[in-house]
């Protein structure tokens, strides 16, 4: 079974194309999704987090997102700290995960793919790529952020251009082109016999 990275910047319109390759039956892992359930799940994440965080990481059982994300985005060395704690149980979650799936190829769903090195050990990489005027106005519809908080965010992450030299195929999402047409093209081409 092929492991396929699915990752691209925020806004970039990753979780669609995903939700595309679910409908044509392959089995996705949402890391974004996950991280944020064994967050609470996990009790020796729950303890780490709540020791570097303080106990305003979590209320009534629940992560505090908006807390730790006004933590970890306007500092890069506490993003880095939570990343090395989250990331290893993450990765722990989704070798489990992948030896329950079937079929050709399975989608891993990452925003920081590439970041987090969480592209080693996975077959294929796919970059989901967008203008950023576009990334920004789709975030700025979809959350109450501000646009200096998305840009914020944004530069957390690479920039297309570096995470193009890594992938091994592009989706482009700037509303002119069919993710549809392009997701087949490439689900055909994973489909194919080695």
């Amino acid at each position: 079974m092929y492991k396929v990275g699915l990752t691209g910047g925020i806004g970039s319109g990753k979780t669609t194309v995903a939700k595309v390759f679910k409908q044509l039956g392959v089995s996705v892992y949402s890391s974004d999704d996950m991280a944020k359930a064994i967050m609470v799940s996990n009790t020796d994440l729950v303890l780490k987090i709540t020791e570097l965080f303080g106990v305003e990481s979590y209320t009534n059982g629940s992560l505090n997102r908006a807390f730790i994300a006004a933590k970890v985005f306007s500092d890069s060395t506490q993003l880095k700290l939570l990343n090395a704690i989250v990331h290893p149980a993450l990765k722990m979650d989704f070798e489990l995960w992948c030896l329950a799936q079937k079929g050709t190829y399975i989608v891993k769903e990452a925003a920081i793919l590439f970041e987090s090195k969480a592209h080693l050990g996975l077959d294929k990489v796919i970059l989901v790529s967008a203008p950023e005027d576009l990334r920004i106005n789709r975030v700025l519809k979809r959350d109450s952020a501000t646009k200096e908080a998305v840009k914020l965010r944004m530069d957390k992450q690479w920039s297309d251009a570096k995470k193009r030299s890594l992938a091994d195929f592009e989706i482009v999402n700037d509303e002119k082109e069919s993710i549809l047409t392009q997701v087949i093209a490439l689900h055909n081409n994973l489909n194919k016999p080695t």
